[in-house]
């Protein structure tokens, strides 16, 4: 009998795979859910955001920390600049994801949000890049090399369980970035969100990763703040 909370065995002899990345071959969908910091919870002092991730069978595949300063987190709310530290079971830092400086509520082209993925840390494999829109958002993934291979459209208003669709180049639907509705409390009291991911199966696993650090763009994007607003 499986053990809730179970950390997913790691599966071996996967070829030309990223250390750390043989997790995301056998999946097709992951849940990200952030943990509520209960001193955030009752005052609007912004702490350092903690995810865990898991398979759709409940197992935990990775967990991750938001990395910044205390000074970015409370005077540049949602636009802060923060690294994103993903661990696997063994504490091996085994994805890296860094969102710079930029302001969140620009509409001009020069203040689009971005962020770099590498895996291993150092090695990057892909970015994220806001494409500028006047009515919904949308994002480019680029892969290493800087050629875009995916885009994630996002709904016209978002809001409550906004779901941002994850296309191919033609339009080709291949999966989603979901935010789930949490409950009233939660979302009235905290900005602490839970997220659905879902892709095919044998998207490159360096692309999987991609679109784990853009769930984490699209939370500090717009729901950051939900809950001290």
């Amino acid at each position: 009998m499986r053990i809730k909370g179970d950390w997913m065995s790691i599966p071996a002899g996967i070829p030309n795979c990223p250390r750390g990345l043989e997790y995301l071959t056998m999946v097709d969908q992951l849940l990200v859910k952030q943990k509520c910091e209960f001193f955030e919870t009752f005052s609007d002092f912004e702490t350092k955001n903690k995810f865990s991730i898991k398979n759709a069978l409940g197992q935990k595949v990775y967990y991750a920390v938001e990395d910044s300063d205390c000074c970015t987190r409370n005077m540049c709310g949602s636009a802060r600049p923060f690294d994103m530290k993903v661990f696997d079971n063994f504490r091996n830092e085994v994805i890296h994801m860094y969102r710079p400086l930029a302001c969140s509520q620009c509409c001009f082209p020069g203040c689009l949000q971005t962020m770099e993925v590498s895996a291993p840390p150092g090695n990057v494999i892909g970015t994220i890049e806001q494409e500028w829109s006047i009515c919904s958002p949308s994002f480019r993934i680029k892969n290493h090399i800087g050629d875009t291979v995916l885009r994630i459209e996002g709904p016209f208003c978002v809001c409550g369980m906004a779901e941002f669709k994850v296309v191919s180049l033609k339009g080709e639907p291949l999966g989603k970035i979901s935010k789930q509705w949490s409950g009233f409390v939660r979302e009235f009291f905290t900005d602490a969100d839970i997220f659905g991911i879902t892709f095919p199966m044998d998207l490159d696993v360096r692309m999987k990763a991609v679109l784990l650090g853009a769930t984490f763009l699209i939370d500090a994007m717009f729901f950051e703040e939900a809950g001290s607003n």
